[in-house]
């Protein structure tokens, strides 16, 4: 049916479209008395797609872990180089003092940087002090001090947490103590009252 035309060698070695096909080479075919559109044409099969997976979401990176606990609303931080002196700060869940405080304050937590300095009288669920802290402090779930914190003053705390190098100094009593006392003050009183 159809012929495949010899190619033809020529005298000039470096021409490599003369060069016939040795065996185990693909060669070129020539169909000389065939139009183009007749020219069988090489069939083409697709691959096999590879077969898909369910599309998973991808996971958000875990939340960093941090030495206390980050709470969530409103927050007020005191920059490097501000001072905020004879303040009422109220309604801030959380206060970041990276500059100097003089102020009362009854909060959520307090974080007092290296930088950072607060004088006054607080009531705080936790105080953390990288810093320095001067005045009334009442921390009812934690007191932490860190290894460059200073503390000093009258001091209550639930749980106190020091770390090497870290400094308290003044009157210092532990909340559950203070309860404690105050108990053992109303025990006799009812008991003489009952007897």
């Amino acid at each position: 049916m159809f012929t495949k035309q010899q190619p033809v060698l020529s005298k000039n070695p470096n021409n490599l479209s003369d060069r016939s096909p040795r065996p185990g080479q693909l060669g070129a075919t020539t169909y000389p008395s065939m139009p183009a559109s007749e020219v069988p044409k090489a069939e083409i099969r697709p691959e096999p797609a590879a077969p898909s997976l369910p599309e998973t979401p991808v996971a958000a990176e875990p939340a960093p872990v941090q030495d206390s606990p980050e709470p969530t609303g409103s927050r007020l931080i005191v920059g490097p180089d501000v001072k905020l002196k004879g303040a009422e700060i109220l309604d801030c869940d959380t206060l970041i003092v990276e500059g100097r405080v003089e102020a009362t304050m009854d909060s959520r937590v307090i974080r007092i940087t290296e930088r950072g300095a607060f004088a006054g009288k607080v009531g705080i669920d936790i105080a953390e002090v990288h810093g320095v802290f001067e005045g009334e402090l009442t921390a009812r779930q934690q007191l932490i001090i860190h290894a460059t914190g200073r503390v000093k003053g009258k001091i209550r705390y639930g749980k106190l947490l020091i770390e090497s190098g870290g400094v308290i100094s003044g009157e210092i009593e532990a909340l559950a103590d203070s309860k404690d006392e105050r108990n053992s003050k109303i025990t006799p009183l009812l008991s003489s009252a009952a007897g």
